[in-house]
């Protein structure tokens, strides 16, 4: 089976009316592949409602082709599928994980320490200046900045994240070629050169209220702790919180004027035993210690992951990139010019999902730098 029947595989059971990320993935665990997984559907009348079983028995060949364009149409749009080796690990755990992503801008910024900022929509003046500067400060602290593209805060974080020269991440509730609210058109055209734009919603997919939830736990699930600046006590940035402390991340709230009505729900959640934090420096010294266990994790985990069928290497074996010829092969290919991801897959035959694992790695010992438009360069 061709990695483009994979593809189409994978979009006909994301779309399977009723089965959902967490039956997609039971499913894959004990079929073992997508096609088997259909097929086994197929046979088994129980395993659907009728809706499912429709769709299984004729696929809208028109959306799914329309999907695969999607997918085909440049080297920065990927559907990053949770049996791929640099699928975010961090989304394991927590419950109900997305089965795929999709993802447009740089897949390998998912796998980075990260931290959420995220707060009320109508929000004011002084709000919107402490989003941009927490961001600003936590992404030159090193930590990557997620949000939701949201109007208000989640904009101005990105923003903020973007004008000092970062990357930033955005989990968003429609499909990966969607923009919601329309106005943030340009904001989105910046993530996706400079970071990545998310979504476990298929091309196509419009805005509806109850996606936005479900969104939210991606955000507290990628991130090592939630920053909420200005929140009512009716706002959607309480349930990441509490989607957050749910999953055992960090909760920061930055407190306002008591008389400011969006400030309720940052006091309510510091109330609750959320930390309250006035600077940038305060949310770096507390998730300093996760950011390097993930780091440390995240080294052993591509290290035994990485592409070393020519090796004869045993999976838990010390790895040292150095003596790995696929590595030397991939810097010999890679040169002293910028490349991107699709041009190194043409190079050197490897998949999108184990390149970047390698240069993951690279970046970590300091070997390879990534470059705006997904691409990457040699620096050593």
């Amino acid at each position: 089976m061709t990695d483009s029947d994979d593809l189409r595989d994978w979009l006909i059971l994301l779309r399977t009316p009723g089965l959902g990320s967490r039956g997609l993935r039971d499913g894959l665990l004990a079929r073992g592949s997508a096609r088997a997984l259909i097929d086994w559907m197929g046979r088994h009348e129980g395993a659907l409602k009728a809706e499912g079983r429709a769709w299984l028995a004729r696929p809208d060949e028109a959306v799914l082709a329309h999907d695969l364009a999607w997918l085909g149409a440049g080297d920065d749009q990927r559907m990053l599928r949770c049996t791929e080796e640099d699928f975010p690990p961090q989304l394991e755990a927590i419950p109900d994980p997305p089965a795929a992503l999709f993802v447009k801008g740089d897949a390998s910024l998912l796998l980075r320490p990260q931290v959420a900022i995220v707060g009320a929509r109508r929000a004011q003046a002084p709000g919107l200046a402490n989003a941009r500067r927490f961001a600003a400060e936590l992404a030159a602290g090193g930590l990557l900045v997620t949000s939701g593209m949201a109007d208000g805060i989640d904009g101005a974080a990105h923003e903020g994240a973007l004008d000092a020269g970062e990357p930033t991440v955005a989990v968003i509730a429609t499909g990966p070629d969607r923009v919601y609210p329309r106005k943030h058109h340009a904001l989105a055209r910046r993530i996706a050169t400079q970071g990545a734009i998310v979504s476990e919603y298929p091309p196509g997919t419009p805005a509806v209220a109850s996606q936005f939830p479900r969104r939210n736990r991606i955000i507290a699930g990628l991130s090592l702790g939630v920053v909420v600046i200005e929140a009512g006590l009716r706002s959607g940035s309480l349930i990441t919180a509490r989607v957050a402390g749910e999953q055992g991340r960090d909760v920061f709230a930055v407190p306002g004027s008591i008389h400011n009505p969006l400030a309720e729900g940052c006091h309510s959640l510091i109330a609750d035993g959320a930390r309250l934090v006035q600077r940038a420096d305060e949310v770096l010294h507390a998730l300093g210690p996760a950011a390097m266990d993930l780091g440390a994790q995240l080294r052993e985990r591509l290290a035994l992951d990485a592409v070393v069928s020519g090796s004869g290497r045993r999976r838990g074996d010390p790895f040292d990139w150095r003596q790995d010829d696929e590595y030397r092969r991939l810097l010999d290919v890679m040169g002293y010019d910028p490349a991107s991801l699709d041009a190194l897959v043409g190079a050197t035959g490897f998949t999108p999902g184990s390149l970047s694992s390698m240069l993951l790695i690279l970046e970590l010992e300091g070997q390879v730098a990534p470059l705006p438009g997904n691409r990457y360069q040699r620096v050593v």
